[in-house]
């Protein structure tokens, strides 16, 4: 069981002792360091907050809700909500932040603060290495009785969401509409089985299949978006002959594409697909991080733009589009950040573009697919025992492969004549990621698995 604090947000499993889990005592206490910071900053006293449907998600939004207020601060509480929406209201009610109470990806044990500056956006590092240290400190000063927050809520926040992603240049509603599509969605149980079919409907999407679209936490199958977790929606799309199969995490910040013979999309190709519609219409750069496919950078480059990548990591990614003007970005887990919209992984905002990337193409999903760069990534993770000397391990794979080109940004990401490998300690679990890409399976996962024995004669 485990308590990890990062710039990915306060994250652990619910339950044990406090310091270790995510218990009621640790919720309180970095809720109301945040609501300090939130203070310091003088942005105002407001703090939007939503939460995704796991079963601990009810007794967490107390814990901050309440917190919240007795330091003072207005809540306006979202109830099951979405990860982006949460970001976007933020800037509509010009609020001074937000928290959204989320594990995003992991299974139902867990849960987590993920927590917005003003502007909507994950906090910097430096502003939560703040955090933390208030936290450690305990200094923090309570509002008196006269001086308490108080609770309102917007019941709309995810249809207003839904209005203006329906209202950008680039979603073609009328192109989706005549192609009468039929989709199934797979939402796991949480808040997606709100925000996605309410969103093909408004699209103009004939027939929506739900599977998996009661919100109520209880995960079907791991809450990972990855092909191995992915079997009954496959089955159903061949099954109901559908066009296109979605997958959404249960914040609904990553998304996940099934074909209409029950294939994969692939994660990866999320972002290549959604950017490459985008730089056709809207020429522009594109920033993806170091664990994402090389996909991306041949189309950019194809096109004549420039493609740039970050460390792993939201707010990096947010860092580097901004820095180089960027007009599409995310991560190749399916996290697509379209600045026209906001700076956020937006699932929603992903399936309204890749839908009218599809109806325009003339194509089908695989016929769209088969148009970009083969690449083949293997995704792999190393458990870490307590004490082990992650720097330790990734100083010495540095030194081994010292000829080759190596990357440190992020952890260390080594280049085999065009294909590569990137290991990193993750900021969500106690693990080592290990991803390697390749033009073939078998060539990438032989080399993930070089990698791996590396990490095990070293450890």
């Amino acid at each position: 069981m485990t308590l990890i604090t990062s710039i990915s947000g306060i994250r652990g499993t619910i339950g044990g002792k406090p310091g270790e889990n995510l218990t009621p005592p640790d919720v309180v206490k970095f809720t109301a360091a945040y609501a300090a910071w939130v203070l310091s900053a003088g942005h105002g006293k407001c703090v939007v907050v939503g939460r995704d449907a796991r079963l601990s998600g009810p007794q967490v939004a107390t814990l901050v809700n309440a917190t919240l207020t007795s330091m003072g601060l207005d809540v306006i509480d979202l109830g099951l909500s979405t990860t982006p929406t949460v970001e976007m209201t933020v800037v509509n009610e010009n609020a001074a932040g937000g928290i959204i109470i989320t594990a995003s990806h992991n299974p139902k044990q867990w849960n987590a603060l993920k927590l917005l500056n003003h502007k909507g956006e994950f906090i910097s590092a430096a502003e939560g290495e703040q955090l933390l240290a208030a936290a450690a400190s305990g200094d923090m000063d309570f509002a008196q009785v006269d001086a308490l927050g108080s609770i309102s809520t917007r019941p709309d926040a995810i249809g207003k969401h839904i209005e203006q992603i329906l209202a950008l240049p680039l979603v073609n509603m009328e192109a989706i509409r005549a192609k009468e599509y039929r989709i199934v969605v797979d939402a796991v149980n949480s808040t997606g089985g709100i925000a996605v079919p309410m969103l093909l409907r408004a699209l103009g999407v004939r027939d929506v299949i739900e599977l998996y679209c009661k919100p109520d936490g209880h995960f079907p199958h791991n809450p990972e978006p990855l092909p191995e977790h992915l079997t009954e929606i496959s089955a159903m799309v061949r099954e109901k002959k559908a066009h296109l199969g979605i997958v959404v995490d249960p914040d609904v910040d990553r998304l996940a594409l099934v074909c209409e013979d029950g294939d994969m999309f692939g994660e990866e190709y999320t972002l290549v697909a959604v950017a490459d519609y985008v730089i056709r219409h809207t020429p522009g750069n594109t920033v993806s991080n170091l664990s994402s496919t090389r996909a991306l950078r041949d189309i950019t480059e194809k096109a004549g733009l420039k493609y740039f990548a970050s460390a792993v990591g939201e707010v990096n990614v947010v860092e580097k589009m901004k820095a180089n003007n960027a007009v599409i970005g995310g991560e190749g887990n399916g996290g697509i950040i379209y600045p026209e919209l906001h700076y956020g992984r937006d699932a929603l905002v992903g399936i309204a573009l890749f839908l009218s990337h599809l109806a325009t193409s003339g194509k089908s999903v695989s016929g769209l697919r088969s148009t970009y760069p083969q690449y083949v990534i293997s995704k792999n993770k190393v458990e870490l025992v307590p004490g082990t000397d992650v720097d330790a391990i990734l100083h010495n794979l540095k030194e081994k492969y010292k000829k080759q080109p190596v990357n440190t940004i992020d952890g260390v990401r080594i280049e085999f004549d065009g294909d590569w490998v990137h290991l990193r300690k993750s900021n969500t679990e106690p693990i080592i990621r290990i991803y390697a890409e390749s033009s073939t399976e078998v060539t990438a996962g032989n080399l993930a698995r070089k990698i791996i024995q590396d990490i095990g004669d070293l450890i």
